[in-house]
């Protein structure tokens, strides 16, 4: 995601995916980029209201009429273990951060946090694109763990994008990710068969980052358990 706007319009990418972060010039070179211009693009951010008025509608088993959904979801393992492991990597941005993505501020995920998902593109000049982007729920209980954010003004698409561990009755482990969003900029609607490609390539990412991530983490443990005192 870039610390300054790209300078011409850019083909959409779904939620979660790279993004320009503003309006796009016509023309001329990107604008300065560093620490404090990423922090003023924050400061910036954290002043915005969602661009999407169903805020926090990813809790919700049915997702909102007017947007195109996606669910997708990839199995972890069995036990409280393989969910509090996974649980943690997710409130952690394991999923953007497995998937190539710089998270400015990184904290682990809370109600209300304003962060810029960051993203170079290979084999391009242009500086990082980015996200703004705003957590609207999280969840920490026995079976579930995950949270949820939406997009602020600037990004060719509005709607928002969830990211939940639980586990069913039988004890098995889950990894889920549900979306719905809409296009918003011309140039965004305009490639709008691209940016559908995009989202669901961009969420098979996530789901083998933290699949991934969850079948790292028992090998570890099982070493480290199996280890003489």
């Amino acid at each position: 995601m870039l610390d300054s706007p790209a300078a011409e319009p850019v083909p959409p990418a779904p939620i979660g995916t790279s993004v320009p972060a503003g309006p796009s010039a016509p023309s001329g070179p990107p604008a300065p980029s560093g620490p404090s211009a990423l922090h003023r693009r924050l400061l910036a951010a954290r002043a915005a209201a969602p661009s999407y008025p169903e805020v926090g509608a990813t809790r919700d088993a049915r997702l909102p009429d007017g947007y195109a959904h996606l669910r997708r979801r990839v199995h972890l393992g069995h036990g409280p273990e393989v969910l509090e492991r996974a649980g943690r990597y997710v409130l952690g941005w394991g999923s953007q951060l497995g998937t190539g993505f710089a998270v400015y501020p990184h904290a682990p995920a809370e109600p209300g946090a304003t962060v810029l998902l960051r993203l170079g593109l290979p084999g391009t000049r242009w500086p990082r694109l980015v996200i703004p982007c705003r957590v609207v729920w999280t969840v920490d209980e026995p079976d579930r763990i995950g949270f949820a954010y939406g997009t602020l003004p600037g990004h060719p698409e509005c709607g928002e994008e969830a990211f939940l561990v639980s586990m069913d009755a039988a004890g098995e482990v889950w990894f889920e990710v549900s979306a719905f969003s809409r296009l918003a900029a011309w140039y965004a609607r305009l490639g709008r068969p691209v940016a559908l490609l995009c989202q669901y390539l961009a969420i098979e990412r996530y789901l083998t980052a933290v699949a991934r991530a969850a079948v790292a983490g028992a090998t570890a443990a099982g070493a480290v358990g199996d280890r003489p005192v």
